[in-house]
């Protein structure tokens, strides 16, 4: 399968090792740094330099190719999109950002390829664990979930460390959040409902974020009374990143309070990767929950150190990419998370990954 991959930044270069060692993709990488591409010389891949921001560029870097993978700043999904129906490519993407998914929606009605967005963590493989519990319900009364890319050993006042984009980072905290609640769609605010819970005696809060849900509100609509998604973070980061953004007004100046992040806040490879989800309701005439949870760590190796966050993320879209060359995954249209089915992501040679992680037995 010919494969272009876009962007060669800290996901991007884990998706090119992954599937340019697995022997069943001839893979192209674009990038607009040089920098970036020469840090893939080792692999046995194409690369090519492009202003990723020009259409006409992406059009023409896409012209034989079977698919896209594109692992871009979330601004640019829909670009890269229409440039990828034109080319006739199928196409694969990490965005949680909510207008670019519908507009991708909408290239994807009637199209001839597939279109596949939010193949990574949140929204992703947290989508097709939930969509897999609740098929074990006669009725649904409530489905939870819960994600933090979280550093190891946090040490500043916000305990937190950059994982990943902070293009997505920002953004998620600034817009409506979808959710359904006493079964009705509803949008709530970025940065509220706030809660806390323990996990293997370590305590976390979790507050709402937008675009963790994917297409689950539209899938699960008329089936469950609540449904929402939040993300986890260690406690006190959600008040300062609610002065910050709030009341400084920073949600305003976004390119500011991005380059303050960038600048002063350190990158880590060192993290871990909770993922958490409880889906409650009906089954056999009984009231019952089901919980899915995990913790997943950073690989350490001396030879190809991975983050979490990177390993979740990588392993989604490239699970998603395999199961659809091997198809067990519609070959046109809007393909939604949740028609990926669970089991075949972890027995994936890729998606195995969220297996090879430690379970979670007791939450508090």
């Amino acid at each position: 399968m010919r494969v272009v991959l876009m962007g060669a930044g800290h996901i991007g270069q884990v998706i090119a090792r992954l599937l340019s060692g697995s022997g069943d993709y001839q893979l192209k990488v674009v990038d607009c740094s040089v920098v970036a591409l020469k840090s893939l010389s080792h692999l046995k891949l194409e690369t090519e330099l492009v202003d990723t921001a020009n259409a006409a560029e992406l059009l023409q870097c896409l012209q034989g190719f079977d698919a896209v993978i594109n692992a871009l700043p979330y601004h640019l999904a829909l670009t890269v999109a229409t440039q990828a129906k034109a080319a006739g490519c199928h196409y694969f993407d990490l965005t949680e950002d909510v207008a670019a998914t519908r507009g991708i929606m909408q290239l994807a009605s009637g199209a001839k390829t597939a279109f596949m967005p939010q193949c990574g963590l949140a929204p992703g493989f947290i989508g097709i664990v939930a969509h897999h519990l609740s098929q074990k319900f006669s009725s649904l009364r409530e489905v939870k979930m819960r994600v933090g890319a979280l550093p190891a050993f946090p040490t500043n006042a916000l305990k937190y460390n950059l994982t990943w984009s902070v293009d997505g980072l920002i953004n998620e905290y600034c817009h409506p959040c979808e959710a359904i609640h006493n079964g009705e769609l509803i949008e709530a605010l970025p940065l509220e409902g706030m809660e806390h819970f323990s996990l293997d005696g370590t305590e976390y809060e979790a507050f709402n974020t937008s675009g963790g849900l994917g297409t689950l509100c539209d899938t699960l609509r008329g089936r469950v009374q609540t449904l929402d998604y939040k993300t986890v973070r260690y406690p006190g980061h959600r008040d300062l990143m609610k002065m910050l953004l709030q009341e400084l007004g920073m949600q305003h100046d976004q390119a500011t309070l991005k380059a303050i992040f960038r600048r002063s806040i350190p990158l880590t490879m060192q993290d871990v990767v909770l993922v958490f989800v409880t889906v409650s309701g009906e089954r056999d005439g009984q009231f019952v929950q089901e919980v899915f949870a995990r913790k997943i760590f950073a690989d350490r190796s001396e030879e190809h150190p991975m983050s979490a966050i990177q390993i979740t993320t990588a392993a989604g879209i490239c699970a998603a990419v395999d199961l659809f060359r091997e198809g067990r995954l519609p070959m046109s249209g809007f393909i939604r998370q949740e028609q990926v089915v669970l089991p075949d992501l972890l027995a994936n040679r890729f998606g195995s990954a969220y297996e090879q992680s430690r379970q979670v037995e007791s939450i508090g």
